[in-house]
């Protein structure tokens, strides 16, 4: 049996799908990026060296599970018609993960082990929540629209992102007398930004876990283990034939690796080889969340105007440029410099990724080729976080760690370059 087709363009449902990223948002911005990852380092780990490399070992646990996880559950969301079901329950682990960690107290036995389990499960649940949300895209954006559409998500999460730095700001890092009657002692302010992270996933991704199209259901409404991993294997084998959508995965690997590493460590460099404060890189962070919703949102109508293909190696020739000046900026006015325009193109770079991946999708396989999508995303993910850490203990300098970060930039545009995107789109529709 199947459901019925959903209905493209709709403006209620892919409002609410834009609004689960707004939703998300908080989770990257003040967990992953500016605040938790740089009290983790400061306030947790026995200092910011080692914390910068522990930290990275988390990001890097993460892409593992992610890599095992997300193709299997993909063909499964796809087989059984549990898109929806798999969403609600990932969000849920990132939600409740993100809740426990403002209760890890510095100096408490296993405090680092407990924050950084706490936080891979968060993570987790986080990336493998992305996989079933982004297969929605190809359901309700018609192919004219798809750029544009993937552009508004990417921004609205920007803006959501913006949101919670707000609020975690003016309520809770700046005040002497934090909100709600909260004590300073042990840095609990701070830590209670992973509340506020909680509460915003939770109350903000109701709307799309109503409203998401009904899915179509290509087997038993179970879970099947056996079929999942033989359909699995079938997906993989049909990957590997549409050319130029193998193409984008492979380079997506490098360059995806390479953004997630600037999110991840952005803010302990900053905090790191700056000295910023918790306030000023809240401040920071608000100011890339600007810029990169902004990009996002120009770069939606780009997208649809010159392709997906060519969106991304723009924006991979500005972030090369922009990482080159974050790791020689010899003062903070340049590492502002240079967030910014990370900022501005980072955004583009994600949304028309995803775009060109909805492209070349054939219909009723989107979770499984989403599945696909971060898997790639995620299979040398790890390496990236490792890399920094790894530079940034042996020269005893994180500006040594960032720097490696461009090679993965380069090697992504390298491969991208291959990729016809006609020739994709009529494959597609071929199958």
């Amino acid at each position: 049996m199947t459901g019925p087709a959903p209905r493209r363009d709709d403006f209620r449902t892919i409002a609410a799908w834009c609004l689960y990223d707004w939703a998300n948002s908080g989770f990257t911005t003040l967990v992953v990026t500016f605040v938790y990852a740089t009290y983790f380092t400061k306030a947790i780990a026995p200092n910011e060296v080692l914390g910068t490399a522990w930290w990275s070992r988390g990001v890097s646990l993460t892409s593992v599970v992610v890599v095992l996880l997300s193709p299997i559950l993909g063909a499964m969301a796809d087989r059984g018609g549990l898109r929806r079901t798999l969403l609600i329950l990932t969000s849920a682990l990132s939600i409740g993960a993100s809740a426990a960690l403002t209760f890890v107290v510095p100096g408490a036995p296993h405090a680092a082990l407990s924050a950084l389990a706490l936080f891979v499960a968060g993570n987790v649940g986080f990336e493998l929540g992305i996989v079933f949300y982004n297969a929605y895209l190809p359901d309700i954006a018609s192919p004219a629209r798809i750029g544009r559409i993937s552009g508004y998500g990417w921004a609205v999460g920007y803006v959501g992102g913006l949101g919670a730095l707000v609020v975690a700001l003016v309520g809770f890092v700046q005040p002497a007398a934090p909100w709600f009657g909260m004590t300073r002692a042990a840095g609990f302010n701070i830590r209670a930004t992973n509340l506020l992270v909680a509460a915003w996933f939770l109350v903000f991704a109701l709307p799309f876990f109503v409203l998401a199209p009904k899915e179509v259901v290509r087997g038993p409404a179970r879970v099947d283990v056996r079929g999942t991993f033989r359909e699995l294997w079938a997906t993989f084998h049909e990957v590997r034939q549409f050319a130029d959508a193998a193409r984008l995965l492979l380079a997506r690997l490098f360059f995806n690796d390479g953004l997630n590493t600037v999110f991840s460590f952005g803010g302990i460099y900053a905090a790191g080889t700056f000295g910023m404060s918790f306030s000023e890189i809240l401040v920071f962070g608000i100011v890339l969340n600007v810029t990169a919703g902004l990009g996002a949102l120009a770069f939606g109508f780009v997208d649809d105007r010159i392709g997906g293909k060519r969106t991304v190696l723009v924006s991979l020739v500005a972030l090369v440029g922009a990482t080159a000046m974050a790791v020689l900026a010899p003062t903070r006015a340049w590492l502002w410099v240079a967030g910014i325009l990370i900022g501005i193109f980072s955004g583009p770079n994600q949304a028309a990724s995803r775009s060109l991946m909805g492209r070349f999708t054939p219909k009723d396989r989107e979770a499984e080729f989403f599945g696909f999508f971060a898997f790639t995303g995620k299979l040398a993910s790890f390496f990236g976080p490792l890399l920094l850490g790894a530079a940034t203990q042996a020269y005893g300098g994180q500006r040594f760690g960032v720097a490696t970060v461009i090679g993965f930039f380069v090697v992504g545009f390298v491969i991208l370059l291959g990729v016809d995107e006609r020739r994709g789109m009529a494959a597609a529709r071929a199958a």
